[in-house]
């Protein structure tokens, strides 16, 4: 990418940029909620509209000069629309967390119940945790999954709704490889007179091309991310029925938000209309496969996976009978070129900065190209790291090969440039 400007004018910004270039080049990267936005979608986002304030909605600024912003953001709205088959869209959170806000402050006040997921299970800081703002202006109850197939426990979310009342009632997850059902989550939330918000922010891809159920038309409001299988820019978009469109996006402009980000919206429209294009569903099916794939190798060789295997985009490792910390796991595989994250596992025994598990996924490494064949030899990376963890010269020859599988993968392949 061109950079001459910044390179003339900070150095430092710029060698930082180069180097993380580089870092993305020559290491598989592995975490579930990243992937590489196309070169469009970089050089849309990377453009003179983030000079633009345009405070309110396309038609309706409190700013003039806003003509060619009203044309991306309607773009962006009307893509996004057409993509999730939504009744109505707002592109203007800049991120999922605002989104997930947005959604409470229009239908909830100080102190009435959420019940999401619990974070140790699979759910997100912005279900309800205690350190987090939604569970610091809100009360909140939490379900979880079975011990024996850690899986979602419906009869438990059914057993807290009936007893505790929640306003609202959250099925989403960031660490979660199975199927959702949205149907049965809105069949409990309607039964006890809940309303049911969906976030789908890391299966939005999956959603949009049919590949998991979706959750418009089904949940009263969805939120997404617009980045990981979306493989957009890093925002947030909200997805809702046409009854609740007024009180969503007053509650984003001017409730939690001022000017919108247009560079990203512009980015987002971009990233929306790639995902309308088939190649797009090809895409997303194979990080299925390529999951799969991974996941069922990993069985093979004794690693313990979370509920046994996967769905979607992600497998969760089980570090528990290796007698290692999922810390201790994620910076031997970072010596050995594979970037993941140590993630908590259900009724995890030690904490968040130490964890008893991996998450691990795929939308990257099949952006890269990547199919069933590297995911056999991935799979092998990860065992043979995991069996030698304190040995530095065996990481370090697993990076060399890692190095030459990310060459014939080359990300510049993917942006078109050399």
């Amino acid at each position: 990418m061109e950079e001459k400007n910044l390179l003339q004018t900070d150095p430092e910004v710029y060698k930082a940029i180069r180097a993380e270039i580089e870092r993305e080049k020559n290491n598989l990267v592995m975490i579930a909620s990243e992937n590489y936005a196309s070169r469009a979608v970089i050089e849309a986002q990377a453009n003179v509209m983030t000079n633009k304030y345009a405070e309110g909605y396309p038609g309706a600024r409190y700013y003039g000069g806003c003509d060619y912003v009203d044309q991306v953001e309607t773009l962006a709205v009307e893509r996004a629309k057409r993509l999730f088959n939504a009744d109505h869209a707002n592109v203007q959170p800049h991120s999922g967390s605002q989104a997930n806000m947005a959604i409470y402050m229009s239908f909830l006040e100080p102190g009435d119940l959420i019940m999401g997921m619990s974070l140790s299970h699979g759910g997100h800081l912005t279900h309800g945790s205690s350190v987090s703002f939604s569970g610091k202006i809100y009360k909140s109850v939490f379900y979880g999954v079975d011990q024996q197939t850690q899986r979602i426990d419906y009869d438990q979310v059914r057993d807290l709704a009936q007893k505790h009342k929640p306003k609202i009632i959250v099925a989403g997850s960031s660490a979660y490889p199975r199927i959702i059902d949205f149907q049965l989550f809105r069949d409990i939330a309607h039964e006890n007179g809940a309303y049911l918000m969906a976030d789908i922010a890391h299966i939005a891809g999956l959603v949009a091309v049919g590949k998991h159920p979706s959750s418009i038309g089904v949940a009263d409001f969805t939120s997404t991310t617009t980045h990981k299988t979306l493989r957009g820019p890093r925002g947030g978009l909200v997805l809702s029925q046409g009854d609740y469109a007024k009180k969503i996006d007053k509650s984003i402009f001017p409730g939690i938000q001022g000017g919108p980000l247009m560079h990203v919206i512009a980015a987002k429209a971009v990233a929306f209309g790639e995902a309308l294009k088939p190649e797009f569903a090809v895409y997303q099916d194979q990080i299925i496969k390529n999951a799969k794939v991974l996941a069922e190798e990993l069985l093979k060789s004794g690693v313990d996976l979370v509920s046994g295997g996967t769905d979607n985009h992600l497998v969760l490792v089980n570090l528990t009978q290796k007698g290692m910390t999922g810390q201790d796991a994620e910076t031997a595989l970072g010596k050995a070129g594979i970037v993941v994250n140590k993630n908590t596992i259900p009724f995890d025994t030690r904490g968040p900065r130490v964890t008893s598990g991996l998450r691990l996924g795929t939308p990257s490494l099949t952006t890269r190209g990547m199919k069933e064949p590297e995911m056999q030899q991935i799979a092998g990376f990860i065992v043979e790291a995991l069996d030698n963890i304190d040995s530095e010269s065996q990481l370090s020859k697993i990076r060399k090969s890692v190095n030459e599988l990310c060459r014939n993968f080359p990300i510049y392949q993917y942006l078109n440039e050399e």
